[in-house]
């Protein structure tokens, strides 16, 4: 049998038979699939794909986001394909991905959405929102959650503001944001290019950027 013809195969399966032929657990694949994050809310894989390359399988239980942290094209396992820019996302559900990357290298943050209920606070602190804020864009809104595109600019901290919901950060760069709390303590967090990170909601800070540059794709879940 052709690599080719093993692929579609592979592609067509479902995830009983992957796990059964081990496929989903104790190779290449299954390891470059690993959560970096798995908790009650989300499940978090980081995939690179190198140009020409295949990702490896991702069985999907429900609903999914994928984040794009390098852009370029793509060709999904159903054979369509479809730019995509770097900071960009889509939302998907059920059934199982592999995406190939057809110009360029492709770095997606894959986020599987649990059924779990949601852990947004009410703001009752008078402050405003974690997001909008001023420099973000929304580059994605599904019921379950909305994706900001923000970067800290230099000399311009944020305003005071509250954190109602979940969010998971994906680092652009390398640099060091401080974060102040209305008591007034500040702790600095070095972050480097592609950290991703879970913060929990009930937050109020502001926050500046200290070192270097920083960026990030926010994700919040409703």
């Amino acid at each position: 049998m052709t690599k080719t013809a093993l692929f579609a195969v592979l592609l067509s399966a479902t995830p009983a038979f992957l796990a059964g032929a081990g496929l989903l657990a104790g190779n290449a694949w299954a390891d470059a699939a690993a959560p970096v994050i798995d908790n009650a809310r989300v499940t978090v894989r980081d995939i690179h794909i190198k140009k020409g390359e295949t990702a490896p399988v991702i069985s999907h239980a429900g609903d999914y986001v994928v984040l794009y942290v390098n852009g370029g094209r793509t060709r999904s396992t159903d054979n369509k394909t479809a730019p995509h820019v770097a900071g960009s996302a889509m939302a998907g559900q059920g059934g199982a991905t592999a995406d190939t990357a057809l110009d360029a290298d492709v770095h997606e943050v894959v986020v599987e959405l649990k059924n779990a209920p949601s852990n947004t606070v009410p703001n009752n602190t008078g402050l405003p929102p974690a997001f909008p804020r001023e420099g973000s864009k929304l580059v994605l809104e599904t019921p379950q959650v909305r994706v900001w595109n923000y970067a800290w600019a230099p000399g311009k901290p944020t305003p005071m503001h509250f954190h109602n919901t979940e969010v998971v950060v994906t680092y652009l760069h390398d640099g060091d944001v401080s974060s102040t709390t209305p008591d007034g303590k500040t702790q600095v967090n070095h972050r480097k290019a592609g950290d991703i990170v879970f913060n929990v909601a009930n937050r109020s800070h502001s926050e500046a950027l200290v070192k270097g540059e920083q960026a990030g794709i926010m994700l919040e879940l409703k």
